[in-house]
């Protein structure tokens, strides 16, 4: 049995783990008893990355971002994010053109700022993120048609 203890926005909360095991937890958070049951753990997946400057460093680094084609509209390519991170900026919105090899957004992670790039030329056709969203690798980011 572990005993953690938390301040959340001021709030204590006493939360002790009373059995876990691959499939579920089973917790008491400030006396009141919940059981969370645990997604199953996917395997780690490398993504290419082509370069890190750290986030002082205001260099152009583009990265190859997990693109996948979508049944949703024919050439349509999402745009998923390569590593976990926060979204610091966002350099395009809903409707524009751009070209391939195009800043879309910046990702932050590990204190490097990592430029996510077009991977060709369209329409922005969705921005499924805003500015200071965390992401997970994977996450969809932009969705170019």
């Amino acid at each position: 049995m572990k005993v953690f203890k938390y301040k959340i926005n001021g709030s204590p909360y006493r939360v002790v783990v009373q059995k876990s095991d691959e499939e579920s937890v089973e917790l008491e958070v400030n006396g009141t008893p919940y059981v969370v049951e645990l997604e199953p753990k996917k395997k780690k997946t490398i993504s290419s990355i082509q370069r890190q400057v750290p986030s002082s460093d205001q260099k152009e680094v583009a990265h190859k971002p997990t693109v996948t084609r979508t049944a949703v509209a024919a050439g349509s390519a999402v745009i998923n994010a390569p590593l976990p991170g926060v979204v610091l900026d966002i350099k395009v919105k809903a409707g524009d053109v751009v070209k391939k090899g195009q800043t879309l957004i910046v990702l932050e992670a590990m204190k490097m700022e990592n430029n996510i790039a077009a991977p060709s030329d369209g329409t922005i056709s969705k921005i499924s993120v805003e500015k200071g969203a965390s992401v997970l690798e994977g996450t969809e980011l932009i969705v170019i048609g």
